[in-house]
Protein backbone atom coordinates (compact mmCIF):
# COMPACT_ATOMS: atom_id res chain seq x y z
CA UNK A 1 0.00 0.00 0.00
CA UNK A 2 2.94 2.31 1.01
CA UNK A 3 4.00 2.17 -2.74
CA UNK A 4 0.87 3.20 -4.36
CA UNK A 5 0.40 6.84 -5.83
CA UNK A 6 -1.10 9.35 -3.32
CA UNK A 7 -0.60 7.81 -0.11
CA UNK A 8 1.54 10.65 1.04
CA UNK A 9 -0.83 13.57 0.29
CA UNK A 10 -0.66 16.39 2.49
CA UNK A 11 -3.02 16.22 5.15
CA UNK A 12 -5.39 19.85 3.44
CA UNK A 13 -5.55 17.59 0.36
CA UNK A 14 -6.69 14.61 2.12
CA UNK A 15 -9.12 15.84 3.96
CA UNK A 16 -10.61 17.97 0.41
CA UNK A 17 -10.89 14.41 -1.02
CA UNK A 18 -13.01 13.02 2.15
CA UNK A 19 -15.40 15.24 0.80
CA UNK A 20 -17.12 11.37 -0.33
CA UNK A 21 -17.70 12.87 -3.85
CA UNK A 22 -14.13 11.73 -4.60
CA UNK A 23 -14.11 8.97 -1.91
CA UNK A 24 -13.78 6.05 -4.66
CA UNK A 25 -10.34 7.40 -5.69
CA UNK A 26 -8.42 7.90 -2.31
CA UNK A 27 -9.96 4.30 -1.22
CA UNK A 28 -8.54 3.11 -4.86
CA UNK A 29 -5.33 4.49 -3.91
CA UNK A 30 -5.24 2.85 0.02
CA UNK A 31 -6.44 -0.66 -1.40
CA UNK A 32 -9.98 0.13 -0.82
CA UNK A 33 -12.75 -0.75 -3.19
CA UNK A 34 -15.50 1.29 -5.34
CA UNK A 35 -17.86 3.47 -3.24
CA UNK A 36 -19.02 5.74 -5.70
CA UNK A 37 -22.63 6.03 -7.07
CA UNK A 38 -25.52 5.13 -5.99
CA UNK A 39 -25.26 2.81 -2.67
CA UNK A 40 -26.53 -0.85 -3.83
CA UNK A 41 -25.24 -3.92 -1.37
CA UNK A 42 -22.14 -3.50 -0.25
CA UNK A 43 -19.28 -5.64 -2.63
CA UNK A 44 -17.91 -6.65 0.91
CA UNK A 45 -21.46 -7.83 1.64
CA UNK A 46 -21.49 -10.37 -1.20
CA UNK A 47 -19.68 -12.53 0.64
CA UNK A 48 -18.54 -13.69 4.04
CA UNK A 49 -16.85 -10.65 5.96
CA UNK A 50 -15.29 -13.46 8.41
CA UNK A 51 -13.63 -14.69 5.66
CA UNK A 52 -12.62 -11.64 3.64
CA UNK A 53 -8.55 -10.58 3.71
CA UNK A 54 -7.73 -7.29 5.80
CA UNK A 55 -7.49 -4.37 3.51
CA UNK A 56 -4.26 -2.94 4.89
CA UNK A 57 -1.10 -3.79 6.84
CA UNK A 58 0.59 -0.78 7.02
CA UNK A 59 -1.13 2.99 7.67
CA UNK A 60 0.52 6.19 5.42
CA UNK A 61 0.89 9.50 8.05
CA UNK A 62 -2.64 10.44 7.20
CA UNK A 63 -4.39 7.67 8.48
CA UNK A 64 -2.17 7.78 11.61
CA UNK A 65 -3.45 11.43 11.95
CA UNK A 66 -6.92 10.27 11.09
CA UNK A 67 -6.50 7.31 14.04
CA UNK A 68 -4.81 10.03 16.52
CA UNK A 69 -8.23 12.54 15.61
CA UNK A 70 -10.30 9.72 16.28
CA UNK A 71 -8.90 8.77 19.69
CA UNK A 72 -9.75 12.78 21.06
CA UNK A 73 -12.87 12.29 19.97
CA UNK A 74 -13.49 8.81 21.36
CA UNK A 75 -11.31 10.05 24.52
CA UNK A 76 -13.49 12.88 25.32
CA UNK A 77 -16.84 10.29 25.00
CA UNK A 78 -15.66 8.80 28.23
CA UNK A 79 -15.45 12.25 29.62
CA UNK A 80 -18.94 13.41 28.39
CA UNK A 81 -20.71 9.92 29.48
CA UNK A 82 -19.08 10.34 32.83
CA UNK A 83 -21.13 13.94 33.14
CA UNK A 84 -24.32 12.63 31.57
CA UNK A 85 -24.55 9.50 34.12
CA UNK A 86 -24.83 11.34 37.15
CA UNK A 87 -28.22 12.25 35.93
CA UNK A 88 -29.82 10.55 33.52
CA UNK A 89 -29.77 6.38 32.96
CA UNK A 90 -27.61 3.98 30.47
CA UNK A 91 -30.76 3.33 27.41
CA UNK A 92 -31.58 6.87 27.47
CA UNK A 93 -28.19 8.18 26.95
CA UNK A 94 -27.34 6.11 24.38
CA UNK A 95 -30.85 6.88 22.63
CA UNK A 96 -30.48 9.97 22.70
CA UNK A 97 -26.50 9.91 21.56
CA UNK A 98 -27.47 7.67 17.96
CA UNK A 99 -30.60 9.61 17.41
CA UNK A 100 -29.05 13.30 17.70
CA UNK A 101 -25.81 11.52 15.55
CA UNK A 102 -28.32 10.15 12.87
CA UNK A 103 -30.40 13.82 12.57
CA UNK A 104 -26.79 15.61 12.36
CA UNK A 105 -25.30 12.87 9.47
CA UNK A 106 -29.31 12.12 8.02
CA UNK A 107 -29.59 15.83 6.07
CA UNK A 108 -25.61 15.94 4.95
CA UNK A 109 -26.02 12.37 3.01
CA UNK A 110 -28.73 13.53 0.65
CA UNK A 111 -27.00 17.13 0.40
CA UNK A 112 -23.77 15.16 -0.95
CA UNK A 113 -25.67 13.09 -3.11
CA UNK A 114 -25.66 10.13 -1.25
CA UNK A 115 -28.42 7.61 -0.80
CA UNK A 116 -29.44 5.48 1.86
CA UNK A 117 -30.36 1.33 1.16
CA UNK A 118 -33.84 0.81 -0.18
CA UNK A 119 -34.60 -2.80 0.77
CA UNK A 120 -34.49 -4.77 3.80
CA UNK A 121 -31.08 -6.79 2.39
CA UNK A 122 -29.19 -3.74 1.93
CA UNK A 123 -30.01 -2.97 5.46
CA UNK A 124 -29.30 -6.25 7.21
CA UNK A 125 -25.29 -5.46 7.07
CA UNK A 126 -26.05 -1.80 9.07
CA UNK A 127 -28.31 -3.57 11.44
CA UNK A 128 -25.83 -5.98 12.17
CA UNK A 129 -23.35 -3.26 12.78
CA UNK A 130 -25.71 -1.75 14.70
CA UNK A 131 -25.70 -4.09 17.00
CA UNK A 132 -22.53 -5.15 17.66
CA UNK A 133 -21.23 -1.60 17.43
CA UNK A 134 -23.70 0.73 19.15
CA UNK A 135 -26.48 -0.39 20.85
CA UNK A 136 -24.26 -3.46 23.18
CA UNK A 137 -21.46 -1.26 23.43
CA UNK A 138 -22.84 2.01 24.32
CA UNK A 139 -25.29 0.67 27.07
CA UNK A 140 -22.69 -1.36 28.56
CA UNK A 141 -19.87 1.67 28.87
CA UNK A 142 -22.86 3.57 30.45
CA UNK A 143 -23.71 0.97 32.57
CA UNK A 144 -20.19 0.79 33.91
CA UNK A 145 -19.64 4.27 34.04
CA UNK A 146 -22.07 4.64 36.70
CA UNK A 147 -19.66 2.74 38.79
CA UNK A 148 -16.22 2.67 37.47
CA UNK A 149 -13.89 6.52 36.56
CA UNK A 150 -13.91 7.21 32.99
CA UNK A 151 -9.96 6.51 32.80
CA UNK A 152 -10.54 3.16 34.21
CA UNK A 153 -13.02 2.48 31.66
CA UNK A 154 -11.08 3.57 28.66
CA UNK A 155 -8.08 1.66 29.58
CA UNK A 156 -10.71 -1.61 30.23
CA UNK A 157 -11.95 -0.42 26.74
CA UNK A 158 -8.25 -0.59 25.10
CA UNK A 159 -8.87 -4.53 25.03
CA UNK A 160 -10.73 -4.53 21.93
CA UNK A 161 -7.92 -5.52 19.74
CA UNK A 162 -7.47 -8.09 21.91
CA UNK A 163 -10.85 -9.88 21.35
CA UNK A 164 -10.68 -8.90 17.63
CA UNK A 165 -7.44 -10.45 17.41
CA UNK A 166 -9.51 -13.49 19.59
CA UNK A 167 -12.19 -14.04 17.34
CA UNK A 168 -10.74 -13.45 13.92
CA UNK A 169 -8.04 -16.25 14.86
CA UNK A 170 -11.36 -18.54 15.08
CA UNK A 171 -13.55 -16.45 11.96
CA UNK A 172 -10.86 -15.42 9.56
CA UNK A 173 -8.72 -16.98 7.21
CA UNK A 174 -5.74 -14.44 7.27
CA UNK A 175 -5.72 -12.95 10.83
CA UNK A 176 -4.36 -16.17 12.57
CA UNK A 177 -2.58 -16.23 15.83
CA UNK A 178 1.08 -15.74 15.70
CA UNK A 179 3.66 -16.18 18.09
CA UNK A 180 3.85 -12.57 18.68
CA UNK A 181 -0.03 -11.84 18.85
CA UNK A 182 -0.30 -15.00 20.93
CA UNK A 183 1.97 -13.42 23.07
CA UNK A 184 0.62 -9.94 23.15
CA UNK A 185 -3.23 -11.55 23.66
CA UNK A 186 -1.23 -13.24 26.65
CA UNK A 187 0.22 -10.25 28.47
CA UNK A 188 -3.36 -7.77 27.69
CA UNK A 189 -4.93 -10.35 30.06
CA UNK A 190 -2.64 -10.28 32.32
CA UNK A 191 -3.37 -6.43 32.40
CA UNK A 192 -6.72 -7.08 32.54
CA UNK A 193 -6.27 -9.72 35.58
CA UNK A 194 -4.02 -6.55 37.08
CA UNK A 195 -6.71 -4.16 36.43
CA UNK A 196 -9.98 -6.27 37.73
CA UNK A 197 -8.50 -9.24 39.98
CA UNK A 198 -7.86 -7.63 43.22
CA UNK A 199 -11.30 -5.22 43.06
CA UNK A 200 -13.09 -8.90 42.27
CA UNK A 201 -11.46 -10.64 45.29
CA UNK A 202 -11.25 -7.44 47.92
CA UNK A 203 -13.56 -4.39 46.32
CA UNK A 204 -17.07 -3.38 45.66
CA UNK A 205 -19.01 -5.57 43.58
CA UNK A 206 -20.82 -2.98 41.91
CA UNK A 207 -17.30 -1.50 40.54
CA UNK A 208 -16.59 -5.41 39.70
CA UNK A 209 -19.60 -5.46 37.55
CA UNK A 210 -18.75 -1.86 35.63
CA UNK A 211 -15.69 -3.37 35.06
CA UNK A 212 -17.09 -6.45 33.25
CA UNK A 213 -19.45 -4.07 31.56
CA UNK A 214 -16.54 -2.35 29.96
CA UNK A 215 -15.11 -5.50 28.84
CA UNK A 216 -18.18 -7.10 27.09
CA UNK A 217 -18.37 -3.76 25.43
CA UNK A 218 -14.84 -4.05 24.34
CA UNK A 219 -15.97 -7.77 23.26
CA UNK A 220 -18.63 -6.50 20.85
CA UNK A 221 -16.30 -3.72 19.27
CA UNK A 222 -14.13 -6.47 18.64
CA UNK A 223 -16.95 -8.47 16.77
CA UNK A 224 -18.16 -5.14 15.09
CA UNK A 225 -14.25 -4.18 13.47
CA UNK A 226 -14.58 -7.69 12.33
CA UNK A 227 -18.22 -7.31 10.70
CA UNK A 228 -17.11 -3.96 9.55
CA UNK A 229 -15.38 -5.49 6.84
CA UNK A 230 -18.47 -6.03 5.18
CA UNK A 231 -18.76 -2.25 4.77
CA UNK A 232 -15.25 -1.07 3.24
CA UNK A 233 -16.60 -0.44 -0.01
CA UNK A 234 -19.47 1.89 1.69
CA UNK A 235 -18.94 5.36 1.63
CA UNK A 236 -18.77 6.43 5.19
CA UNK A 237 -20.84 8.53 5.39
CA UNK A 238 -23.94 6.28 4.31
CA UNK A 239 -22.21 3.60 6.98
CA UNK A 240 -22.19 5.89 9.97
CA UNK A 241 -25.86 7.31 9.34
CA UNK A 242 -27.54 3.81 8.41
CA UNK A 243 -26.14 2.23 11.39
CA UNK A 244 -27.08 5.10 13.76
CA UNK A 245 -30.60 4.62 11.81
CA UNK A 246 -30.89 1.36 13.01
CA UNK A 247 -29.70 2.04 16.42
CA UNK A 248 -31.72 4.51 17.18
CA UNK A 249 -35.26 2.33 15.71
CA UNK A 250 -33.46 -0.63 18.55
CA UNK A 251 -33.24 1.28 21.47
CA UNK A 252 -36.24 3.45 21.34
CA UNK A 253 -38.65 0.85 22.33
CA UNK A 254 -36.34 -0.72 25.15
CA UNK A 255 -35.31 2.91 26.75
CA UNK A 256 -39.54 3.91 26.22
CA UNK A 257 -39.88 0.53 28.15
CA UNK A 258 -37.22 0.18 30.63
CA UNK A 259 -36.73 3.58 31.45
CA UNK A 260 -39.86 5.85 30.75
CA UNK A 261 -37.82 8.62 30.19
CA UNK A 262 -41.00 10.93 30.09
CA UNK A 263 -40.44 10.34 33.41
CA UNK A 264 -37.09 11.51 34.55
CA UNK A 265 -36.14 15.49 35.51
CA UNK A 266 -34.65 17.75 32.85
CA UNK A 267 -31.03 17.19 32.91
CA UNK A 268 -28.68 19.96 33.71
CA UNK A 269 -26.79 22.32 31.14
CA UNK A 270 -23.53 20.85 31.35
CA UNK A 271 -25.08 17.40 30.95
CA UNK A 272 -27.16 18.81 27.93
CA UNK A 273 -24.37 20.10 26.33
CA UNK A 274 -22.45 16.93 27.47
CA UNK A 275 -25.13 14.75 25.10
CA UNK A 276 -24.59 17.24 22.19
CA UNK A 277 -20.67 16.73 21.92
CA UNK A 278 -21.40 12.90 22.78
CA UNK A 279 -23.68 13.12 19.38
CA UNK A 280 -22.08 15.58 17.05
CA UNK A 281 -18.15 14.81 17.94
CA UNK A 282 -17.50 11.12 19.41
CA UNK A 283 -20.38 9.80 17.30
CA UNK A 284 -21.36 11.38 13.96
CA UNK A 285 -17.60 12.72 13.13
CA UNK A 286 -15.96 9.73 14.66
CA UNK A 287 -17.78 7.24 13.23
CA UNK A 288 -17.27 9.25 9.56
CA UNK A 289 -13.37 9.17 10.78
CA UNK A 290 -13.60 5.28 11.74
CA UNK A 291 -15.06 3.53 9.11
CA UNK A 292 -12.58 5.95 6.77
CA UNK A 293 -9.81 4.23 8.46
CA UNK A 294 -11.28 0.70 8.48
CA UNK A 295 -11.89 0.89 4.85
CA UNK A 296 -8.00 1.75 4.41
CA UNK A 297 -6.64 0.49 6.78
CA UNK A 298 -8.23 -3.04 7.68
CA UNK A 299 -9.74 -3.79 11.28
CA UNK A 300 -6.47 -4.22 13.12
CA UNK A 301 -4.95 -1.11 12.67
CA UNK A 302 -8.67 0.50 13.27
CA UNK A 303 -8.86 -1.39 16.61
CA UNK A 304 -5.24 0.00 17.79
CA UNK A 305 -7.44 3.30 18.43
CA UNK A 306 -7.81 1.93 21.60
CA UNK A 307 -4.25 1.94 22.94
CA UNK A 308 -4.38 6.02 22.57
CA UNK A 309 -7.88 6.92 23.75
CA UNK A 310 -6.44 6.38 27.34
CA UNK A 311 -3.97 9.12 27.15
CA UNK A 312 -6.97 11.39 26.30
CA UNK A 313 -9.48 9.77 28.91
CA UNK A 314 -7.60 9.75 31.60
CA UNK A 315 -6.52 13.55 31.27
CA UNK A 316 -9.78 14.80 30.53
CA UNK A 317 -11.89 12.46 33.67
CA UNK A 318 -8.85 13.61 36.23
CA UNK A 319 -9.42 17.56 35.15
CA UNK A 320 -13.13 17.43 35.12
CA UNK A 321 -14.26 15.10 36.89
CA UNK A 322 -11.72 14.76 39.94
CA UNK A 323 -11.34 11.00 39.34
CA UNK A 324 -8.23 9.67 40.74
CA UNK A 325 -7.08 6.27 39.31
CA UNK A 326 -4.56 4.03 41.81
CA UNK A 327 -1.13 2.82 40.41
CA UNK A 328 -2.13 -0.95 39.77
CA UNK A 329 -4.58 1.09 37.42
CA UNK A 330 -1.97 2.95 35.36
CA UNK A 331 0.74 -0.32 35.88
CA UNK A 332 -2.01 -2.68 34.19
CA UNK A 333 -2.69 0.05 31.43
CA UNK A 334 0.75 0.00 30.87
CA UNK A 335 0.86 -3.76 30.59
CA UNK A 336 -2.36 -3.18 27.96
CA UNK A 337 -0.49 -1.10 25.80
CA UNK A 338 2.84 -3.07 25.98
CA UNK A 339 0.25 -6.14 24.37
CA UNK A 340 -1.02 -4.00 22.19
CA UNK A 341 1.96 -3.08 20.72
CA UNK A 342 3.61 -6.70 20.93
CA UNK A 343 0.42 -7.96 18.75
CA UNK A 344 0.92 -5.11 16.49
CA UNK A 345 4.76 -6.42 15.98
CA UNK A 346 5.84 -3.57 13.82
CA UNK A 347 8.26 -1.57 16.44
CA UNK A 348 9.71 -5.00 16.76
CA UNK A 349 10.45 -5.31 12.77
CA UNK A 350 11.55 -1.94 12.44
CA UNK A 351 14.26 -2.89 15.50
CA UNK A 352 15.38 -5.98 13.50
CA UNK A 353 15.66 -3.78 10.32
CA UNK A 354 17.69 -1.40 12.15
Amino acid sequence: MAGRSGTTSSIPKYWARIDFRNYTADAQESGGGDARGPLKLPAGCQGDAMTTPATATYMTMSQWLLLALLAVLWGGSFLFVGIAVKELPPLTIALTRVALAAAILLPIVYVLGHRLPSGLPQWRPFLVMAVFNNVIPFTLINTGQQEIASGLASVLNATTPIFTLLIAHYATVDEKLRANKLAGVLLGLGGVAMLVGPEAMFGRASSTIGMFCILGAALSYGVSGLWGRRLRDSPPLVTSTAQLICSTLMLLPLCLLLERPWTLSLPSTEVIVALVGLAALATSLAYIVFFRIMAVSGSMNTMLVTLLIPIVAIPLGAWHLGEVLQMRHFIGALVIGLSLIVIDGRLFRQWKLA
